[in-house]
């Protein structure tokens, strides 16, 4: 699963990074994304994934081909955000897409967690997914909250607790906080609780 979860995961960030966020950016200026019902959208467009399709005004399109072409059938400008970070997926818009139906399943339910966990967390805060790194987080008193579905370092999804000075202690067991995978997350109240710990001890 680690290799189909990989590749599926850099086709949603092409996704979520040119099909979603780009052309978001140079219509309304933002580029914050959002968890959706059974995926993931943007924050002021009417673009989303859900399940293993796009989800346009005018009705569905499968998640495959490029990116260019799902631009394409949803009538946008394919391409990244311009000037605004210079971390990016790193997907071609003519790259083809590789997704495996299980682990695209996988992300989307993770990040739906997230978003219940970190709304429990912090009721008045609105969680954001980032398309410069596909996480999804919120920040409080100089501390991020957030679920990823996996990146270079870690390769399965995980919710995290990063500082933004670094602590000390048994909670921080990654280089930037604190990391618990998904084995050790199995529903939103022990994410939730995994947030309160963090901030208690980041505070302390």
């Amino acid at each position: 699963m680690d290799e189909a979860l990989a590749t599926t995961r850099r086709s949603l960030h092409g996704i979520a990074e040119l099909v979603l966020a780009g052309p978001q950016h140079r219509t309304s200026g933002t580029i914050r994304l959002r968890v959706t019902p059974g995926g993931f959208g943007g924050a002021v467009s009417d673009l989303r994934v859900e399940g293993a399709e796009l989800v346009t005004p005018t009705g569905r399109v499968p998640l495959r081909g490029s990116c260019r072409e799902l631009a394409e059938a949803a009538g946008v400008e394919v391409g990244p955000p311009q000037g605004v970070y210079g971390d990016t997926s790193g997907v071609d818009p003519d790259e083809p897409l590789a997704l495996d139906p299980a682990a695209v399943s996988l992300v989307e339910m993770w990040f739906g967690l997230g978003d219940a966990a970190l709304r429990a967390f912090a009721p008045d805060v609105e969680p954001v997914l980032w398309p410069e790194h596909f996480d999804l987080a919120i920040a409080l008193d100089q501390v991020n909250y957030g679920v990823s579905p996996g990146d270079g370092g870690q390769p399965g999804p995980y919710a995290y607790v990063g500082p933004w000075d670094q602590r000390t202690g048994e909670f921080w067991n990654a280089p930037f906080g604190a990391v618990r995978t998904a084995d050790e997350i199995p529903d939103a109240p022990t994410m939730s609780a995994f947030f309160a710990e963090g901030r208690r001890l980041a505070a302390g």
